[in-house]
């Protein structure tokens, strides 16, 4: 095993522009407005595929099926690599929209997981903002009845957006963000939603009354009128000499990393789990077991867990996604950092949703 380079999905969704291309540096895409890139994704209809090397031609789920103690580390079993990264350009705004939660999409879509993310904004207008969650006090019939009648600020929280920061939203969450934002987003491996708006996504064409009104009946069987995530800074631990690792987000889900090296020595990270690194800085030499490469402005490179660990010569500007083991590759840390107990838990705060059980399983080996 070694890093695998992934083929990236461009969607040109009605929302999108050009700044994934223009503002991070990613090259390769169509000239037309493009709103997401899938950067690492297992999804139906929309599976990666390695670009190079032995494995070239595969796509990720062969290489989950084939391989998947060496992909995810020792006792992990699976049938869909578990976490989704993308880049999202909002240069216009998002539909207000819901994914279901785990329990939500077993129960009502037929699906084996929901779709619980987190939002890293990369960049944000001045005054940018983004609707995540109803107000406190919203009865269900008052939802329903502001988003019939297209009034979504009179039921849902508008807070502001600010680049770094990160918000964890649980499945169940109205949300929307945009205009003039630029999000890294992380989230399990799902394409299911339920939308609350008049047009589509895909093309702006008009919703007619009867799907509308089926679309607000399902969004209502799912929504969590509790649901408020908060943006957060996340929690940062020195990790060498003008290294830094910054804990943006972290639940059973999945779990999502910034680092950042100057020149004085590389950034240097163990790990026992698979790796979604992604760079949003200058191209970057990177190393891990026998293979170097030198990943791009936003390109991605996936992991895999029996490599170990992995050294980024600086400068760098990097995320790493994964799914954790929450002892082993969040508290310890942060533990051994000295953050206490009830700070760490404010990481995760209000995830998972409280349908999905309220607990922090730990769904990687450790």
């Amino acid at each position: 095993m070694y890093p695998l380079r992934l083929t990236a999905l461009a969607k040109p969704l009605v929302f999108g522009g050009q700044a994934i291309a223009r503002h991070l540096g990613k090259t390769g895409l169509p000239q037309w407005s493009i709103a997401e890139t899938w950067e690492c994704s297992d999804v139906s209809g929309a599976v990666a595929t390695v670009q190079e090397g032995p494995l070239a031609g595969r796509s990720l789920r062969q290489v989950v099926a084939d391989r998947p103690e060496e992909l995810m580390g020792p006792g992990w079993s699976g049938t869909r690599f578990p976490v989704l990264t993308k880049f999202i350009d909002a240069s216009g705004a998002l539909p207000v929209h819901l994914h279901a939660d785990d329990e939500a999409a077993r129960r009502l879509e037929g699906q084996p997981n929901g779709k619980t993310e987190a939002w890293h904004i990369l960049d944000a207008a001045p005054g940018a903002t983004a609707l995540c969650g109803v107000r406190e006090g919203v009865t269900a019939h008052e939802l329903r009845t502001a988003l019939e009648a297209q009034e979504s600020d009179r039921v849902l929280r508008r807070l502001p957006v600010r680049a770094g920061r990160t918000v964890h939203v649980p499945g169940g969450t109205p949300h929307s963000f945009g205009p003039a934002t630029l999000v890294h987003e992380i989230e399990q491996t799902s394409d299911i939603q339920q939308h609350a708006m008049r047009w589509n996504m895909e093309d702006g064409s008009p919703v007619g009354d009867e799907e509308f009104a089926a679309n607000l009946d399902m969004l209502m069987r799912q929504v969590d009128l509790a649901s408020r995530p908060e943006f957060t800074p996340g929690l940062r631990i020195a990790a060498g000499d003008g290294v830094e690792r910054v804990f943006l987000t972290a639940s059973r889900h999945f779990a999502l990393e910034r680092w950042t090296a100057g020149t004085a020595e590389p950034l240097r990270h163990a790990f026992a789990t698979a790796q979604i690194l992604t760079n949003v800085g200058a191209p970057v030499r990177v190393r891990s077991g026998a293979w170097s490469g030198e990943p791009g402005r936003a390109e991605t490179v996936l992991l895999p867990a029996v490599l170990g660990e992995v050294e980024v010569t600086g400068p760098a500007d990097v995320l790493l996604g994964y799914l954790p083991g929450l002892d082993r590759d969040v508290r310890a840390p942060l533990l051994a950092a000295g953050y206490a107990l009830p700070v760490i838990r404010s990481l995760t705060a209000g995830a998972p949703s409280t349908r999905d059980g309220g607990g922090e399983r730990d769904q990687a080996a450790g």
